[in-house]
């Protein structure tokens, strides 16, 4: 989801905006093909250091792992995103070609956050949290300039709803270890849940926006309830800004359980040119990009805890652990790989009596005692001690003969 985005001098208004009824934002702030391209890594800086990536970056940077980018299409092409990217369906009933300039402005901009790697030897352009990782492109929503949006707005709600759900069951049919998902949804859909719960089981990590629906001051507003980011299993993610504090358009609800850079982050747009984009949008994708890391690095670690790993690392805890407006905290992608590292370890054992308990206590229980080495001397006297119990052995065997033939 986006917000408009601070001007800056010689920067122009854009013109594509995407808000309909699946997903609500607004106007963001292009760089113009003057804009230096190399500058662009400056004012990412921010963001990098927020997040604490380019210490992660020192373990992994995303490579083997696939994200799904489920939005409105990613450019291939852009320079940043080059060989990076693979084209999926396009679930929205619409026939605007992808060589449109008014197709996936919102989704390669998301993409970019995730994966870019620049370009010209990685120096210039946008570099994404996981610059090694794949982009999975999947279409399920126009942007709002595209020429066909006035008809898919006239969908009745459960087709644009099983869009969603046919394009994450997409997702996890191809591949896919993270889905992120800056989109929004007024009200919940069966279809939908039965999807994502088929990708939870799959090991697959759902992120999702929550929202920009808070108040302009940036105080708690009761924001309304934000689909897919409010289903059970999925990450929801709020903004904040280069400070810190909450962004006044970040919903308050209790779908946000983590919170990640959303206000004037740079981009690159399907158009090649650089953006700077506010919403809880590209905070959705900065996170996807950190499960991106932990899943490249531990690939068998379980959804649920790789939400542990990024919501108990977090700085900028609010006080008493958790709010509705910033979740646990603002995404550390260092300290969320290390904790992913313990998670994935042995687990502990569980209650119970394990397979290999034994009743009693088992061997392990009591110590065995220490075995010493018999000298020949040994082997002599317990030699003796056996003949002579074989000697009283017979003897008694006579004896008792004897007494059997008296008594008969």
């Amino acid at each position: 989801m986006l917000r408009p985005g601070r001007p800056a001098s010689r920067l122009k208004a854009a013109a594509a905006v995407l808000c309909c009824a699946a997903l609500c934002g607004a106007a963001s702030v292009a760089a113009p093909p003057a804009a230096s391209a190399d500058t662009i890594r400056d004012n990412q800086q921010w963001v990098l250091d927020m997040m604490n990536v380019e210490s992660a970056w020192e373990l992994t940077e995303g490579a083997g792992v696939t994200v799904a980018v489920i939005d409105s299409g990613v450019n291939p092409d852009v320079s940043d995103l080059d060989g990076s990217v693979i084209t999926g369906p396009d679930y929205t009933g619409v026939t605007t070609r992808s060589s449109s300039q008014d197709w996936g402005v919102h989704g390669t901009w998301m993409a970019s956050l995730i994966a870019g790697h620049g370009h010209d030897g990685g120096d210039n352009g946008v570099i994404g949290i996981a610059p090694q990782a794949k982009i999975l492109s999947v279409r399920v929503i126009p942007d709002r300039s595209d020429p066909h949006y006035s008809k898919y707005e006239r969908e009745p709600e459960t087709t644009i709803q099983q869009s969603l759900a046919n394009g994450i069951g997409y997702a996890v049919a191809h591949g896919a270890q993270v889905i992120s998902m800056s989109i929004g949804y007024s009200a919940p859909s069966a279809p939908v849940r039965q999807a994502l719960q088929a990708a939870y089981a799959h090991g697959v990590v759902v992120i999702a926006s929550s929202g920009n629906s808070g108040s302009a001051d940036g105080g708690s507003s009761d924001a309304p309830e934000s689909f897919p980011a409010d289903y059970p299993g999925v990450i929801g993610v709020a903004a904040v800004n280069s400070s810190g504090d909450v962004a006044g358009f970040s919903s308050d609800n209790l779908s946000v359980q983590l919170a990640a850079p959303g206000v004037s982050v740079p981009a690159q747009g399907r158009d090649g040119d650089y953006w700077w984009v506010s919403g809880t949008s590209p905070a959705c994708a900065l996170v996807a990009g950190v499960a991106a890391l932990i899943k490249a690095r531990y690939p068998s670690l379980a959804p649920d805890l790789v939400a542990t790993a990024l919501t108990t690392t977090t700085t900028g805890r609010p006080s008493g652990g958790y709010d509705s407006q910033v979740g646990f905290g603002i995404v550390d992608a260092a300290a969320a790989l290390a904790k992913a590292r313990q998670l994935a370890g042995d687990p502990p054992a569980a209650d119970g009596i394990s397979a290999t308990a034994r009743f009693g206590g088992g061997p392990a229980a009591v110590p065995q005692a220490p075995v010493h080495p018999r000298g020949s001397g040994q082997l002599i006297l317990f030699a003796l001690l056996a003949l002579t119990s074989l000697v009283l052995t017979a003897a008694a065997a006579t004896r008792l003969t004897i007494l059997r033939r008296t008594l008969g």
